[in-house]
């Protein structure tokens, strides 16, 4: 006689967490560190690349649903996003907001603005992902990353909101035009644009001043390819801060 069936309970697998990006804008190098006294699994981000960090945008490392918190003793104003099956990411020490409570938003979309509020010693992103709210090492595109206790020991380059080209499309005009590996006319050349161009600028920073053609701007281009920066004077945009480029 064939026995009854007997039914094996499963275990629910954990949701997979989604595809982590860095916090900050495509194209930005940053290093990070851990602090042993942190009560979860969090990194402290500061800019490595020459750009300022107060003022910078913070992103969205997923898509989620962003809620506003403000905690004046500890995390001052901060965005937790709720992912969905169980994983939320943090971002502490905003100086201000850039969404509505509750609202929806996608990876790489800016939630607010790195700044130093609450119980913070200097501007930084304190970032942390959670699943069922206990603290997870970070992982950012599926690899791990490490946990110094001090910075400029690891640094990682963000590719948040780059799409499948990284940076906003421009031309340039002129011929000759120097691409150098910083905002100053000292730094290296690293290529020269023999004439017209199609170029991707990731961000632009303030520089030295630059007289070229006519104009006078301090503004920088940072570029995708060749990778350097060249003044804001030869892209062919009649504005000398760029619109839709963030700030490096």
């Amino acid at each position: 006689m064939v026995g009854a069936a007997t039914l094996v309970a499963v275990p629910t697998e954990a949701m997979a967490a989604p595809n982590f990006k860095a916090p900050y804008p495509c194209g930005q190098r940053w290093t990070y560190s851990h602090h042993s006294a942190e009560v979860r699994r969090a990194l402290d981000f500061v800019r490595a690349d020459g750009g300022t960090t107060n003022g910078t945008p913070v992103l969205a490392s997923a898509a989620g649903t962003a809620h506003r918190f403000s905690q004046p003793s500890g995390a001052g104003n901060y965005i937790a996003v709720e992912h969905g099956g169980g994983w939320k990411t943090y971002y502490f020490h905003l100086s201000s907001y850039s969404v509505a409570e509750g609202a929806q938003v996608s990876q790489g979309q800016q939630i607010g603005v790195t700044g130093s509020t609450g119980n913070s010693s200097g501007p930084h992103i304190h970032y942390e992902q959670l699943y069922n709210g206990v603290g997870q090492n970070i992982v950012i595109n599926g690899s791990g990353l490490a946990y110094p206790g001090s910075y400029n020991q690891y640094y990682l380059t963000s590719d948040n909101g780059c799409g499948s080209q990284p940076g906003k499309p421009f031309n340039t005009w002129g011929s000759g035009v120097r691409v150098r590996s910083d905002a100053y006319l000292n730094s290296t050349v690293v290529a020269t644009l023999g004439g017209p161009t199609p170029v991707r600028v990731l961000c632009q920073k303030q520089g030295d001043t630059v007289t070229a053609e006519g104009y006078t701007n301090n503004w920088w281009a940072k570029l995708a390819s060749p990778a350097g920066f060249i003044s804001n004077i030869y892209i062919d945009d009649p504005n000398a801060v760029l619109p839709g480029v963030p700030t490096c």
